[in-house]
């Protein structure tokens, strides 16, 4: 592990830096191009359909996948069939995207039917999606019936299915309540209070208000100030998680919100850190759960509650060096420009101190950029970790009822620059006396080296100071003084510090059994890195030739080297195979020679046949058993053709099954032809 301290250090220095905390910011051009490669335009539902095309027109992307004609087929199929009461919900959904061509006569049906499920339904979810589509019918042909002549009852039965809480219930008969299920209740009564031909008691409407609240008091909160709500229904459904619960509840809040008088009174800190919620997740890589997040995004950038603006910052690391200014970005959800506001600093502090660097500053404003800046830092900023507490104040004072701003927002930022290094030095000291012997001065931001010597009564000393572009003294997080063996064994020090100076003492004498009495050339090396720090290094000092006395008998081993886990990854060593050499084959006389010698029998077998004076005239003339010889013979000729075979390319367990396959055959018909045969002379014998 020691071997590769070095260079590890200086990966996780480079990757502390690059990977800062980031401050969610406002949908970017990340999610248009994420929205084109998970919705490529090949959908199994109409629910996908939708799904994608309302992601397409809430992030304006022009260049989508033209769906309309397949997509419009399939809205023509279900809304002139008797599809189920979800089908129709997100056919109609669809077709208020695309203004698919639709038959007035389909829309008059439709209501009728919905109508009359809305009467029937016994469950939250299907009142959900009659009543919302009744309420897509209205939008969409706007000359059919679409009103409920008993709303009040519509309202009462899915009121009547709400809990204490503020959460609902899927039916009378289920007595588990569900988080989940309040979003859709919300949403359906939206829809009725639209669709009421007479308006609904306000109290009633009141009441649902009042659920909102109780609903809002269980919401989940992250120490980040992320607001979120958790699905609790454990029930025979299934489960939702906290993307698809939360965005179910904003989806429900804001169409009733929508469709009611007056305000419902919820803290915009919880708006906004419902906000910080879906943008916190990124880019989900499901296209379920990207729909969610934008829709929800997209709802609460228009909605009656309160709209929330977020604050970004293009980077959270700055550096001294380079003169970086700060910078920061108030939009909303979706990147729409904030109304006339200013960003003020209330303060910048350290993470590790309470005192303030930055005491109510405020920013500059950008308009051509809209960007709000911070000219430049003050010299008591120096490097290092702070928290700057960001506030947000609107210029006109009935914009905060309209816009929720989330009072102080806190937001870690690394400051960074060059450490100066300097007054190196490198010193061999008596032991005794601790004078100085040997002492060198070293450039450590050149290419300086040393050459020491030293045994075992002697002492190493290394100094070294760090300062801050603004003179102050830096500590850094890691200094490592290194000694290499030849041998590859290494031996870590932390380099520890007093005031402005960082120094290690090594006394040889103490660390002998350390060194497990190795003398010889040890390599120096120094590793200083920090986060904040520009310049962090590893870098070779020079070498020290140690003289150790001879190890002890009793003296601990020298351990084995560490192996390196990389070193698997690396390329393996060569593989030399050894042939066995062929073996000398017989001359080509001797080989035709053999041949001739085992064609032999086969050409007395059919000089025997001649002479014996073969002849067909026992051949059966009758159709069955003449087949019968006839695949006898046949037979008999595969297995001489397998001989040859097996010969020239068959393997013998091939060839074994094949003649067990064969001989079973030859039995069957040559015991039918013998049969025959046997039959034939007993009748002759007899005549």
């Amino acid at each position: 592990m020691a071997r590769n301290l070095g260079g590890l250090l200086a990966l996780l220095f480079a990757v502390s830096i690059c990977g800062a905390v980031t401050i969610p910011g406002p949908v970017s051009d990340a999610h248009r191009s994420a929205a084109l490669e998970l919705f490529d335009g090949s959908f199994s539902s109409l629910e996908e359909a939708y799904e994608a095309l309302r992601v397409f027109e809430i992030l304006t992307i022009g260049n989508k996948p033209d769906v309309s004609t397949t997509t419009c087929k399939k809205v023509v199929e279900n809304l002139g069939s008797s599809s189920p009461v979800k089908d129709l919900f997100y056919a109609l959904k669809v077709n208020d995207i695309l203004k698919c061509k639709v038959n007035g006569d389909v829309f008059k049906d439709i209501a009728l039917r919905l109508k009359a499920t809305v009467n029937d339904a016994s469950t939250l979810v299907e009142m959900y999606y009659s009543i919302g589509s009744l309420v897509l019918i209205k939008d969409q042909a706007s000359d059919v019936d679409v009103l409920l002549t008993d709303a009040d009852g519509s309202f009462h039965s899915i009121k009547a299915l709400s809990q204490s809480d503020g959460r609902w219930r899927y039916s009378s008969n289920n007595p588990e309540s569900s988080t989940y299920a309040a979003g859709l209740a919300l949403e359906a009564l939206a829809g009725v209070i639209s669709l009421a031909s007479s308006e609904i008691d306000q109290s009633r409407v009141n009441t649902v208000k009042n659920d909102i609240l109780k609903l809002f008091d269980s919401i989940e909160k992250y120490d980040d100030g992320t607001f979120y709500f958790d699905e609790k229904f454990v029930g025979g459904r299934e489960h939702q998680g906290s993307l698809s619960t939360t965005s179910s509840v904003v989806r429900g809040v804001t169409a009733f919100a929508a469709v009611t008088s007056g305000k419902i009174n919820l803290p915009g800190d919880k708006i906004l850190g419902l906000a910080n919620f879906f943008l916190g997740i990124g880019i989900p890589g499901d296209a379920k759960d990207f729909f969610n997040q934008v829709e929800s995004l997209a709802l609460l950038e228009n909605n009656k509650v309160s709209i929330p603006l977020v604050l970004s910052l293009p980077a959270t690391v700055y550096s001294l060096s380079k003169k970086d200014q700060l910078k920061v970005r108030v939009n909303t959800v979706l990147g729409s420009a904030a109304p006339p506001l200013t960003v003020k600093l209330v303060q910048a502090f350290r993470s590790n101190a309470k005192d303030s660097a930055i005491e109510s500053k405020e920013l500059q404003y950008d308009q051509n950029n809209g960007i709000h800046f911070l000219e430049a830092f003050p010299d008591n900023v120096d490097v290092g970790t702070y928290v700057f507490v960001f506030e947000i104040a609107l210029h006109d004072s009935a914009g905060e009822k309209v816009y929720a701003t989330g009072g102080q927002i806190h937001v870690p930022i690394y400051v960074t620059g060059i450490i100066k290094v300097s007054n190196a030095e490198i010193a061999v000291l008596d032991s005794d006396l601790g004078s100085v012997e040997t002492q060198k001065t070293l450039d450590l931001a050149g290419n300086d080296d040393v050459s020491l010597s030293a045994n075992h009564l002697q002492k190493l000393r290394f100094s070294f100071q760090l300062t801050t572009p603004h003179g102050h003294a830096f500590k850094p997080h890691q200094a490592f003084f290194k000694l290499k063996h030849e041998t590859k064994h290494e031996h870590i020090f932390v380099v520890g510090n007093t005031g402005r100076k960082f120094e290690i003492i090594l006394d040889f004498l103490g660390l002998v059994e350390k060194f497990y009495y190795l003398s010889g050339r040890y390599d120096i090396e120094l590793t200083v890195g920090d986060t904040v720090m520009e310049n962090s290094f590893l870098r070779l000092l020079g070498e020290v030739d140690l003289d150790l006395p001879e190890a002890p008998e009793k003296a601990a081993r020298l351990p084995p080297l560490p192996v390196d886990p990389y070193s698997r990854y690396g390329p393996k060593a060569e593989i030399a195979h050894l042939f066995r050499a062929p073996e000398k084959r017989p001359p080509q006389e001797l080989s035709l020679t053999f041949l001739g010698l085992i064609l032999l029998p086969f050409i007395g077998f059919l000089v025997g046949l001649l002479r014996l004076g073969v002849n067909l005239k026992n051949f059966p003339s009758s159709a069955v058993p003449a087949t019968y010889a006839f695949l006898f013979h046949l037979g008999i000729a595969a297995v001489l053709l397998l001989y040859v075979l097996f010969w020239l390319k068959l393997d013998l367990f091939t060839t074994l099954k094949t003649v067990g396959f064969l001989g079973a055959f030859l039995l069957f018909v040559g015991h039918r032809i013998l049969s025959h045969l046997a039959s034939t002379s007993s009748k002759l014998k007899s005549a």
